[in-house]
C-alpha cells in the first residue's frame, strides 16, 4: 500500500485498532516525518521500527494499552535517549498492563531491572526477521545449494573462544561436519540480516549456543528467530539448543519463544557433560545426523529442565 508513495511526510491512523508499528519495517517511508496513531491498540513498540523511519520528527502514540515490562524497554530508552523525534506527551503515557501496574506511567517503569535480571526482551520484539524470513525470495532459497554447509552456528562473540577451541575441533576436525560462523563465513558488504537468512537457509541446521550472555544479545535473538521460523514453517528437524552454562528456568520466563522451544524440543547442556565431553560430542553427532522428521527423541535435557 505505502510502496507507490515513497516521498509521503504525513501519516495519521488514529483510532485503527492497530496492535504493531512492525509493518512499517517494509513501507520504506524514510520520508516520513509525522506519525500519529493514537486511540489504537498498540501495547508494545519495538524500537527497531524507528530505524526505517530516517526523518521522522514526530510521534504521537497518545492513548494506547501499553504494557509495562520488559517487552517495552528498548522504546522507553529510544523515548528517553534520541534526540531528533519528539514523542508527544510521552511522560503522560499511562501503563494498562500488568494489572499492578495500571495507571502508573510508562517512562516510569524501571528498565535497569530488564538488564540485571537477564530479560531484555529482543526475542520477541524484533519480530521484523520474521517478516523478512516469510518475504525471503522462495527463487533464490531453491536456487541455493541446501547442502551448502551441515550447520549454522549461533552464538555470542563472548562465547567464542569455547567456539573455536571446544567446538570446531571436534564437530569439523573430528567428525568432518562443514560448520557456517558469521565471522568467518559471513559475506562482506552483504546486509547483516541477508547473511543471516542465507547462513540458516543455506546450512541443513542451526546450532544455538546459549549462554547469557547470548540472551541479551540483539542478533542472536535474530538468528535464533530466523531460526524458529524456518522450524515452523518446513516442520522440520533443523533446530539444535545448546546450553553453554546452567540458566534458571524463570531467568528463562521473559524469553517466550527461547522458554517455548525447550519446553517442546530436546536440547544439549554442556556443564552436564563436564565428566563425559565425548559423549556429550557423540549427541551433537546423532542430533546432526538426525533427517527431516519432526521428532527427536535421542536428546535429553538434564533431568527436572
Amino acid at each position: 500500500m505505502f510502496l507507490p508513495i515513497p516521498h509521503l511526510q504525513t501519516l495519521d491512523l488514529s483510532e485503527s485498532e492497530i496492535k504493531s508499528l512492525d509493518f512499517l519495517m517494509l513501507a520504506n517511508l524514510t520520508a516520513l516525518r509525522y506519525l500519529k496513531l493514537t486511540d489504537s491498540d498498540i501495547s508494545v513498540v519495538n524500537e527497531t521500527v524507528f530505524q526505517y523511519l530516517p526523518s521522522l520528527t514526530h510521534l504521537d502514540l497518545r492513548n494506547n494499552p501499553f504494557t509495562c515490562e520488559c517487552l517495552n524497554a528498548g522504546f522507553i530508552q529510544w523515548v528517553k535517549s534520541n534526540k531528533q523525534t519528539q514523542v508527544f506527551n510521552a511522560h503522560q503515557y499511562e501503563c494498562s498492563f500488568p494489572v499492578s501496574k495500571r495507571g502508573t506511567f510508562l517512562l516510569d517503569f524501571d528498565v535497569k531491572t530488564c538488564w540485571e535480571d537477564g530479560s531484555f526482551l529482543y526475542f520477541i520484539s524484533s519480530s521484523c526477521l520474521l517478516f523478512w524470513a516469510f518475504l525471503y525470495d522462495n527463487r533464490k532459497r531453491k536456487t541455493m545449494n541446501p547442502h551448502q554447509f551441515d550447520a549454522f552456528v549461533s552464538y555470542n562473540v563472548h562465547d567464542e573462544d569455547w567456539v573455536y577451541r571446544e567446538m570446531l575441533p571436534v564437530l569439523e576436525g573430528q567428525q568432518g561436519w562443514r560448520l557456517c560462523l558469521h565471522h568467518r563465513d559471513f559475506q562482506p558488504g552483504k546486509p547483516i540480516i541477508e547473511n543471516i537468512t542465507d547462513a540458516i537457509y543455506g546450512s541443513k541446521k542451526t546450532i544455538c549456543v546459549i549462554s547469557q550472555n547470548y540472551l541479551q544479545s540483539e542478533w542472536c535473538s535474530r538468528e535464533i528467530q530466523m531460526a524458529s521460523f524456518r522450524l515452523f514453517d518446513e516442520q522440520k528437524d533443523v533446530l539444535i539448543l545448546l546450553f553453554l552454562e546452567e540458566i534458571p528456568a524463570h531467568h528463562l520466563s521473559p524469553y517466550y519463544r527461547m522458554r517455548k522451544l525447550v519446553k517442546k524440543r530436546t536440547y544439549l547442556s554442556w556443564p552436564q557433560a563436564a565428566q563425559h565431553p565425548a559423549v556429550f560430542w557423540q549427541n551433537v553427532q546423532r542430533a546432526l545426523q538426525t533427517g527431516d522428521s519432526e521428532n527427536t527423541d535421542q536428546l535429553t535435557g538434564p533431568a527436572g529442565r
